[in-house]
């Protein structure tokens, strides 16, 4: 059976796609996908940088560059943002799909297409969230659909705001879905990958965290 990949019919429905992806002994459009999808990142944080988001670190530098040194600068913070999407969309294809392989007996390339979904969701996120930032002048943790704001009403501490403003609306579809795609495809029982799932994104959320505290301009990156 040859299942085409397509992540804009994905969600119509979902069940249905995932029956055919078990099923299914080969898989049209893949490493198309990736590509795209890796272009479309790059597209976005390239967007992002020429709309000023994150751009905090070169304003400030201004008054002491020529106007060359600072056109040069921008184009320099473009590309840099640029390539930081490209190193991210790909730790986000293909990473945990290696670590879900070495954990279950689901073939490899059906992991990816998981994780395909997983960075258009991602990237649906960030591009919500671009207008809030640019009109409104919310930061990452504070968008609407995260818990940072939340959190703010009980503690001062950075850092714990900072890792509840990684916990999204966005990001809890993405555990239900990871959790429904690998149970539906491995006879692990769900618990256990519920266990899984759930402690990556710990890892992530506390590793966002980390970073943000330690310096913004590390994270500025993904989170602007």
């Amino acid at each position: 059976m040859l299942y085409r990949v397509n992540l804009a019919k994905f969600f119509f429905p979902i069940d249905d796609h995932l029956f055919r992806i078990k099923k299914a002994e080969a898989l049209k459009n893949l490493w198309k996908i990736c590509v795209l999808l890796i272009l479309g990142s790059a597209g976005v944080y390239a967007w992002m940088a020429v709309l000023g988001i994150g751009s905090g670190i070169l304003s400030g530098e201004a008054a002491a560059l020529t106007a060359l040194q600072y056109e040069a600068g921008k184009v320099w913070f473009v590309l840099g943002r640029m390539t930081f999407a490209v190193v991210f969309a790909l730790l986000v294809l293909f990473i945990p799909s290696l670590f879900f392989y070495a954990f279950t007996d689901i073939p490899y390339k059906k992991l990816v297409i998981m994780q395909q979904i997983v960075l258009l969701v991602m990237l649906v996120e960030r591009l919500l969230w671009i207008p809030l930032a640019v009109y409104a002048g919310l930061d990452w943790f504070a968008s609407p659909w995260s818990f940072g704001i939340i959190a703010s009403f009980f503690t001062d501490e950075s850092w714990v705001i900072f890792f509840f403003g990684a916990i999204s609306l966005f990001q809890l579809w993405i555990i239900w879905f990871q959790v429904k795609f690998l149970s539906y495809m491995s006879p692990i029982r769900k618990r256990w990958i519920w266990v899984i799932v759930i402690g990556i994104h710990i890892l992530y959320w506390a590793g966002a965290a980390a970073l943000a505290f330690l310096d913004s301009h590390l994270i500025s990156g993904w989170f602007g």
